[in-house]
């Protein structure tokens, strides 16, 4: 029997966010509180509403969905608030503070700042054994393992309670029967312990990485192992026939055994569905070059495409850890509906990083919240709707937005509360325009040549001002914008990233052969993995990844190439790719010099059925759908003019929006600043243009 709906959950900070596909090509989206305390509560809460708006229980839903994807930020949490489980650390003897030293290096922009603290150790010295072996760089065995030594270990972890075992071994990745037999012990001593394998979960050279990804996989493997098991004996209970996927920081999806065991996988997998969406909405219009940004209460998160790819980053520092797996290239900063409006030392107005979240949430909530917030700044700029958010479901109160806004910012600074506001909307406006230039003329790309493509609830309110400051003349605001992360998980793919260490250079053909060889077997792992999930041949595609530097480098970069066969002639492929890549991230290349690699991936994915895309009836002129008109401001000296409102649900395709003007979406508002027009498209995607 073919299924009928497809569901998508994305649990955000302060909104959890569903999407609900059939096969007719209805498309849904629907906006619950998030439930930190208790992320399925959330889950339960938004099927009710779903049940309560369409008439369909969440049985019959969910029995018959082919795919129940969740992007969870249970893990990310987790990291942030450091409530991870208790974790212990078997590394080789001397290494152990190896996570402690850092490279001797303290990340970007604060490398050379003496007061800039050390991060929290995941792994406390007192839980962090060393062993007796050596590896040496050969993959020879210098010391054998002392097997006296890692039972030791493992009855102190006993004794302190130890929940997650993590072990990392210099070299393991040459030589990996040392951890392998660790692991053995450890599993005979410990059995009720979760385990983390550095040489098996992060088979790359470079210890550090490798011994900071295997502890935060063990520090967070027990949170999402609870948390997977809930959600699936939730969808089970529920009649689930297909196992519930989980979207994970490479930009594909998982079974929840995959990523309760990878857990390190999980970490921010909301935002990195981001880029799919993005792509899906520019394909009518031949877009494969797109910003995304994605405002939501408590966050601001920057995802890029180029040229039908999203950027992806291995190695980085995420919240002061670092890790090495792929991850799709997130930007996220302290900007959101509830980033909190303050004065500094100096007597200036700042905006965020801290954030009112939704508990008690900005002050026109009427929760309890007292500081002023960017949603109390639009609500008294006349952007959002006074009746309430989410289509009334949540009320706000304008007289304690003006009030936070008189009491903390505009007496001080001797404002007016409209000069205050349109203050607060411009420099959060300009903190988001400092995030999109990192991503974009940072490395090496020019935002002019991007569309702008909107996501998250709070986004649309600021969409055109980013814009226009950043440069860019077209923007792309899909009916699902506030959703378009759930959104980006039913549209994408099964996907697995398998990976070999390979420290060879780029010459000979006994090195063409061994690249091809190292490739061809990552990629067999990966067909097997995508046959046991039911995908076949003609639903495999695979890409190829090298960490490559020139010989006497300290640092490597990533290139992408599709699959070919590897032999000593195509090397010069493999280099010219690598002196393109070196040119566009550093402005040279070195044609004339060795070049190495340093280790390998191939990402292998099962291409998804897609549902069929939104369609909107053609509209009968845009006038029809005017609500009313409000008066609003958009410019320093706080002014207002009267602006038309327009209802979104009774715009049809070809129905064009000239600014100024307000488009209200049940779960978004779209302010179209003067000089901008938008054109509603027959796939429910609003395209604004300067004119």
């Amino acid at each position: 029997m073919q299924t009928q709906y497809r569901l998508g959950i994305d649990a955000g900070g302060t909104f959890t966010d569903f999407i609900l596909a059939d096969r007719e090509g209805n498309v849904r989206i629907f906006k619950t509180l998030s439930t930190p305390q208790d992320p399925t509560l959330a889950i339960v809460n938004g099927l009710k509403l779903i049940e309560e708006e369409t008439g369909i229980g969440a049985t019959e839903i969910v029995s018959n969905a082919d795919l129940c994807i969740n992007g969870t930020t249970v893990g990310l949490n987790a990291l942030i608030t450091h409530r991870g489980a208790k974790t212990g650390l078997i590394a080789t003897a001397g290494h152990e503070d190896s996570i402690e030293i850092r490279l001797g290096h303290k990340e970007d922009g604060y490398r050379y700042d003496p007061e800039y603290p050390p991060a929290t150790m995941l792994v406390p010295r007192y839980l962090r054994r060393g062993v007796r072996e050596r590896v040496i760089s050969t993959g020879a065995v210098h010391t054998p393992l002392n097997e006296d030594d890692v039972r030791a270990a493992c009855r102190h972890f006993l004794a302190e309670g130890v929940q997650s075992v993590a072990i990392s071994f210099v070299w393991s990745v040459l030589h990996p029967e040392h951890e392998a037999r660790a692991a053995e012990i450890v599993r005979e001593m410990m059995p009720g312990v979760m385990l983390t394998t550095g040489s098996v979960l992060y088979p790359q050279v470079r210890e550090y990485t490798r011994t900071s990804t295997a502890i935060v996989n063990a520090y967070l493997g027990p949170i999402l192992a609870k948390y997977v098991e809930a959600v699936d004996r939730q969808f089970r209970a529920m009649g689930a026939k297909n196992p519930v996927r989980y979207f994970q920081s490479n930009g594909g999806l998982a079974t929840g055994e995959v990523v309760a065991n990878q857990a390190v996988y999980a970490i921010n997998s909301g935002p990195a569905s981001a880029p799919q969406a993005a792509l899906y909405l520019g394909a009518p219009y031949g877009e494969e070059n797109v910003i995304t940004v994605d405002m939501g209460g408590t966050s601001f998160d920057i995802t890029l495409t180029w040229q039908g790819a999203a950027n992806v980053s291995k190695n980085i520092d995420f919240l002061r850890y670092r890790i090495g797996i792929p991850m799709i290239q997130v930007e996220t900063l302290g900007a959101g509906g509830g980033s909190i409006g303050w004065i500094d030392p100096m007597g200036l107005l700042q905006m965020g990083p801290q954030s009112a979240g939704s508990e008690p949430g900005p002050a026109c909530y009427g929760r309890g919240g007292t500081m002023p917030t960017t949603t109390d700044a639009n609500l008294v700029l006349g952007y959002l709707n006074p009746e309430g958010l989410v289509g009334g479901r949540l009320p706000l109160d304008v007289e304690k937005a003006r009030d936070a806004i008189r009491v903390a910012l505009a007496e001080p600074l001797g404002l007016s509360v409209e000069r205050a506001a349109y203050g607060m909307f411009t420099i959060v406006n300009t903190n988001m325009v400092n995030g999109i230039r990192r991503v974009s003329v940072e490395r090496g790309y020019d935002p002019r040549d991007f569309v702008l493509n909107c996501a998250g609830g709070a986004t649309g309110a600021h969409i055109t001002a980013l814009a226009r400051e950043i440069g860019i003349r077209k923007v792309m605001i899909s009916k699902l914008a506030s959703g378009l992360c759930a959104y980006g998980q039913i549209l994408s793919d099964v996907k697995y990233n398998h990976m070999a260490p390979a420290p060879l250079r780029l010459e000979g053909a006994e090195t063409a052969a061994t690249l091809d060889g190292l490739f061809n077997g990552l990629e067999a792992r990966g067909r097997e993995d995508l046959g046991r999930d039911g995908f076949g041949e003609d639903r495999i595609a695979i890409r190829r990844s090298l960490d490559m530097r020139y010989v006497g480098q300290v640092h490597e970069c990533t290139v992408s190439v599709d699959p070919f066969e590897i032999t000593e002639e195509s090397l010069e492929r493999l280099k010219a790719a690598f002196h393109a890549r070196h040119e566009e991230l550093y402005t040279y290349s070195e044609p004339n010099s060795a070049v190495e690699v340093v280790n390998v991936e191939s990402a292998i994915s099962g291409r998804v059925e897609r549902p069929n895309r939104m369609v909107i009836a053609k509209g009968a002129g845009a006038e029809t759908a005017v609500k009313g008109m409000r008066p609003m401001i958009f410019a320093p000296d706080g002014v207002a003019q009267e602006t038309p409102v327009f209802e979104g649900a009774k715009l049809g395709a070809g129905d064009t929006v000239r600014g100024p003007a307000v488009i209200e979406e049940v779960t978004t508002t779209l302010v179209i600043e003067p000089g901008w027009t938008a054109v509603l498209d027959e796939n429910g995607t609003y395209v604004v243009s300067a004119d």
